[in-house]
């Protein structure tokens, strides 16, 4: 892999280059690929989609839509940080144009939309949506399936459903929302299919990237920006700046949740974060500050500080062997705060993720995306085969007017309704579940 193809402008549809050298500062490409997420509709959906908390009516904790802009603004700072180091080695490619915030624009654009593809409910919409075409109702359509398309069915992956929401064409809008092919190989954490499964300690093969149904497009992508080998299609760089910045948030910020909840005891939660932060803290401005709120805030800043120079610091050490694909590791793995990590996600995984108010919500959720999908793809299917009944017609009805389930193929057909469910809010999933109820 190299620089100059891994930063392309090019997008979807181009019938002509667009060298980085002739490119407008004051709009760059890269800042319109953030512009056209922000703007989007499925972006807006976030402000009421879980991030751990399902409908928690307390301001202060995260839904999927702040979450993603502070992943955003990590991203953009470790992209800047290391793109500043990757021109300073690489001088050429300031000739071709390039700056230091170009990077920061990249990798601020594909964090924003990290959590795009997600369905209601965090991972327990995943888990539903699995469980429907693997034991439940959905399992009917193996026979008439490919193994690939009916996988991508049975575990449902939110990043390549969001992949599918970045790239997919619609009537008048083809290439969807048509970013630059640099954003979106930094968007692509796992540049993989459903199958094969190959057992793997290598991060970017934990889960799978694109639906076969982008299979086509994911080809010239990865082809154009040079990330494919004989062996392997291998992870766009900022993708581990992407995953980083992720990281980072999901570690300090559900953990501060955790302790607005009383969840975490406070005395506990901040010896957590002082360990974290014991290098760099100002012990006198910390003792003077009189209000919980404070001494959190200023904790959680030093600590995302701190591990964003450390991120920094292992992507930059390891940069030619992640250009040659030879980085098996998330940058956290290498961590010098690595124990520290543990044991802030080991006492949110305690205290947050299995607690009795989260387990019960997602359960309620896991219910309700179950029966939408029985209502959906049941009335989406028998359109396809011209067998659809009243009740299908009905539910039919109910899709927004931008909405077609039936398509070429009854596997497109398949997961167009399971995107479908898969883009709706928590709030319009449970209303809409209630509508439905059981046939």
């Amino acid at each position: 892999m190299n620089w100059k193809n891994l930063l392309s402008l090019e997008r979807l549809g181009d019938k002509n280059r667009r060298p980085r050298i002739t490119q407008d500062d004051t709009r760059l490409g890269f800042e319109v690929d953030y512009d056209r997420i922000i703007f989007s509709s499925t972006f807006r959906s976030l402000q009421d989609k879980t991030q751990v908390i399902p409908f928690s009516k307390t301001d202060f904790v995260h839904t999927r839509l702040t979450h993603s802009l502070e992943v955003s603004v990590v991203g953009r700072s470790l992209g800047r940080m290391a793109g500043k180091q990757i021109l300073e080695k690489y001088p050429e490619l300031k000739s071709f144009g390039y700056q230091i915030n170009d990077f920061g624009a990249i990798v601020g654009a594909a964090a924003i939309s990290h959590d795009i593809g997600n369905p209601p409910f965090g991972h327990s919409g995943e888990e539903a949506i699995g469980h429907y075409f693997t034991h439940g109702k959905g399992a009917k359509f193996k026979s008439q399936l490919s193994e690939k398309q009916y996988q991508d069915l049975c575990t449902f992956e939110g990043n390549a459903n969001g992949f599918k929401i970045l790239t997919q064409n619609a009537p008048g809008t083809p290439g969807g929302l048509r970013l630059s092919y640099a954003t979106l190989g930094a968007f692509i954490k796992y540049p993989k299919a459903s199958l094969p499964y190959r057992p793997s300690d290598h991060v970017a093969h934990k889960k799978y990237g694109y639906f076969q149904a982008q299979e086509s497009f994911f080809n010239e992508l990865t082809l154009h920006l040079g990330t494919n080998d004989p062996h392997q299609v291998n992870r766009h760089p900022l993708a581990y700046l992407v995953e980083a910045a992720d990281d980072i948030c999901y570690t300090i910020i559900d953990f501060e949740d955790g302790i607005h909840l009383g969840w975490i005891d406070e005395d506990y939660a901040l010896e957590y974060l002082i360990n974290l932060v014991r290098d760099s803290i100002d012990t006198k401005k910390y003792t003077q500050l009189k209000h919980r709120s404070q001494r959190l805030s200023y904790l959680r800043a030093l600590a995302i500080n701190s591990l964003i120079q450390d991120a920094v610091r292992i992507f930059i050490e390891n940069e030619s062997a992640i250009l040659k694909g030879n980085f098996p590791f998330a940058l956290l793995e290498k961590s010098k705060y690595k124990a520290q990590i543990s044991d802030i996600i080991n006492l949110s995984i305690k205290k947050i993720y299995r607690s009795d108010e989260v387990v019960q919500k997602e359960i309620l959720g896991y219910k309700a995306i179950s029966s939408l999908l029985e209502a959906f793809v049941s009335a989406g299917a028998n359109a396809f085969e011209n067998k659809a009944n009243s009740y299908d017609k009905l539910i039919l009805q109910l899709l927004p007017e931008d909405v077609l389930l039936p398509a070429e193929s009854l596997y497109e057909t398949l997961l167009n309704a399971t995107c479908y469910i898969a883009s709706l809010t928590d709030g319009k999933a449970l209303l809409l579940a209630e509508k439905v109820g059981s046939k």
